[in-house]
């Protein structure tokens, strides 16, 4: 049977204070990505088929209402919609049931969430230099700048790392704008580079996003107001796709899209990392390399990013070990989703296949680097026990259901977390 070529998904951002449209159908996509915000902030996200459409604004409205009360009730209630630390085989104390009477008893709910937000003073001591570590991208590189001159907060400074490169290519494109430093780091990998840039950086805190991104305008300012709280070192945002153009962003884009408080506020803190210590502390869900901060003094107390880890090197997994340490030393991370880029993922298939083999092979690094820092013997619960009981699920329902959709990067996946152990191995 010929295989059904591949439609995209459009990707629609829907600002509510403007109102809502009908939505009419458009056969050249699959599918709407509809992310629903209020005054610059997102409030939730769902996929329409076009085969559901057209749909009038009642009918979208009502559509629209279900994904977005958890993280409105979130935003301005103290209990009930509050989004639940992932853990698992450990209890923590959980929210009440979401009171839904108490939020729908509220006058002109969206109006107090913009008001609220508002409300939350940056902290002193909060200036911020922007990092952007970078490889042989130029082009990607030049909208991501292009990006960071529409922030209606301007940084104190944005530095280009220049990370081994093989031409002048990068160093032209930072040119174009006088108001970043350039710098080059000849030796290969993201944490050498990552490293390069905080040395060199003045800011208070410490923002770093990637050269495939383009931030929302607010993105700076909703880091700051991340860290209101002083056991707060780090802060994460959401990370929302640019396109979803191809099949390969598809996967990865709800490969990560899962988490349930995807757009509520989440703090991750030592009862969290003392709960799930036995198991291994997934401290991945803290948010992505591609949108954090962090202040600048938890290099002094931690340490920098390990330079084993990252592309380059292990291939991913020098943010999550970050944020590891510091949760491991007492302190706390923020997860702050009104803090948004827009990621361009991979097109093709190979690049996906390729990054899925570096994912695992830096996570499974990660774990054994923390199993010998620190002695949690839930790290290797997490290698030896956790991973292969997840992979063999995924591996039976890919032999009966084929290698497709999420299924297609398993293998590459299995093979890095073996290649993981060898590359600790090599470089202890």
């Amino acid at each position: 049977m010929k295989a059904t070529p591949f439609r995209p998904y459009k990707v629609l951002n829907l600002e509510l204070s403007e109102g809502i449209p009908e939505l009419l159908p458009d056969g050249r996509y699959q599918g709407i990505f509809l992310v629903v915000w209020w005054h610059r902030i997102p409030l939730g996200a769902l996929e329409i088929l076009t085969q559901n459409s057209p749909l009038s604004p009642a009918q979208l409205t009502q559509q629209i209402l279900p994904a977005i009360t958890l993280p409105v009730g979130d935003r301005l209630l103290e209990h009930g919609f509050k989004a639940s630390l992932p853990v698992t085989k450990a209890q923590l104390p959980q929210d009440f049931p979401p009171a839904y009477s108490a939020l729908i008893s509220l006058q002109n709910p969206l109006q107090k969430l913009s008001q609220q937000l508002e409300q939350i003073q940056i902290p002193p001591q909060s200036s911020v230099s922007v990092i952007i570590c970078t490889r042989d991208r130029p082009e990607q590189l030049q909208h991501c700048l292009r990006s960071l001159q529409n922030l209606h907060h301007q940084p104190t400074e944005i530095l280009v790392v220049d990370n081994a490169p093989s031409s002048d290519a990068t160093k032209n494109v930072v040119a174009q704008f006088p108001a970043v430093r350039y710098l080059l780091e000849p030796q290969p990998g993201l944490s050498i580079a990552r490293n390069t840039g905080i040395q060199a950086s003045v800011g208070d805190l410490i923002a770093f996003t990637d050269d495939d991104v383009e931030v929302h305008p607010d993105w700076i300012f909703r880091l700051q107001q991340g860290f209101h709280d002083p056991r707060v070192m780090a802060v994460t945002g959401l990370m929302l796709p640019a396109e979803l153009d191809s099949e390969a962003q598809l996967i990865f884009h709800r490969g990560v899209g899962g988490p349930g408080w995807k757009y509520r506020a989440l703090v991750f803190d030592s009862e969290f990392f003392e709960a799930m210590k036995p198991f291994g502390v997934p401290a991945w869900f803290v948010g992505a390399g591609a949108n954090m901060a962090f202040r600048r003094e938890v290099f002094n107390k931690i340490g920098l990013f390990d330079e084993r880890l990252g592309a380059g090197a292990s291939g991913c997994s020098e943010d999550s070990e970050l944020w590891y340490r510091i949760l491991a030393e007492g302190w706390h991370c923020r997860y702050e989703p009104a803090a948004v880029v827009f990621h361009y993922h991979r097109k093709e298939l190979e690049h996906l296949q390729e990054q899925s083999f570096q994912y695992m092979r830096g996570h499974v690094t990660a774990l054994l680097i923390q199993f010998a820092k620190y002695h949690h013997w839930g790290n290797l619960r997490r290698l030896f026990v956790a991973l292969p009981r997840y992979y063999s699920r995924l591996l039976w329902n890919a032999l009966i259901k084929g290698f497709k959709g999420r299924n297609m990067t398993l293998i590459t996946e299995i093979f890095g977390c073996f290649s993981g152990i060898g590359f600790y191995f090599s470089r202890r």
